[in-house]
């Protein structure tokens, strides 16, 4: 279960510690969303781990809660053009630097000041655009809290995004597999093409080629 023990050594620093995430850097269409949170010093979310391992209805209930007590929170989101453009690894940097800029900015303006910010990010890779104090955190959604909270923020939203576009392109089933390559999604794939919100580098050229 998460908790808030790589937290507290940097708070104890007297940081700022912003927890940074993301959702949907594996599907064949969708944007990929970043979220991060800073949450107050002794923070308590009940419940609140990696998003992977909470249900869907878990993860809904959580969002609200900790949107309520975190000092700030954000959320970038990179659409699958730029993801084709730029590839899904610096698409997801793109998306989790717009997401920690808006946390911070959020806190700044509800503590009235900037305060000096530590990021800690799930997976194993520092995040290119921040030149302050980072460490990356190998299964950090399962460690950190404010890791874990971000993980719920950034899975809601692209969950939700890809509810709204399935009823633009209902046939692809985008409200039940959010853009993941299931079954129902290739065979969709295969009778109706890619449709605009599909990820060009992610699908073969057979399925390209009806678009």
């Amino acid at each position: 279960m998460a908790d808030l023990r790589l937290e507290r050594v940097l708070w104890r620093h007297g940081c700022q510690v912003v927890g940074v995430d993301e959702a949907g850097r594996g599907p064949l269409a969708g944007p990929v969303v970043a979220a991060a949170c800073i949450l107050p010093e002794g923070a308590a979310l009940p419940g609140v781990n990696d998003s992977k391992q909470l249900t869907e209805k878990q993860r809904e209930a959580a969002f609200g809660p900790i949107q309520e007590i975190a000092l700030g929170w954000g959320i970038g989101v990179v659409d699958a053009a730029r993801i084709d453009e730029i590839n899904i690894l610096q698409a997801t940097f793109e998306a989790m630097a717009q997401a920690v800029e808006a946390a911070r900015a959020m806190a700044a303006l509800r503590l009235g000041r900037a305060a000096e910010a530590a990021l800690l990010v799930d997976g194993n890779r520092p995040l290119p655009q921040w030149s302050g104090w980072q460490r990356p955190v190998v299964g950090g959604d399962r460690k950190s809290l404010s890791i874990a909270a971000a993980s719920i923020l950034a899975k809601v939203t692209r969950d939700r995004i890809m509810v709204e576009y399935d009823k633009l392109y209902p046939e692809y089933g985008f409200a039940r597999n959010k853009g993941y390559g299931s079954r129902e999604h290739w065979e969709a794939l295969e009778r109706f093409g890619p449709c605009p919100i599909h990820r060009r580098t992610f699908i073969g050229h057979r399925q390209l080629r009806f678009f």
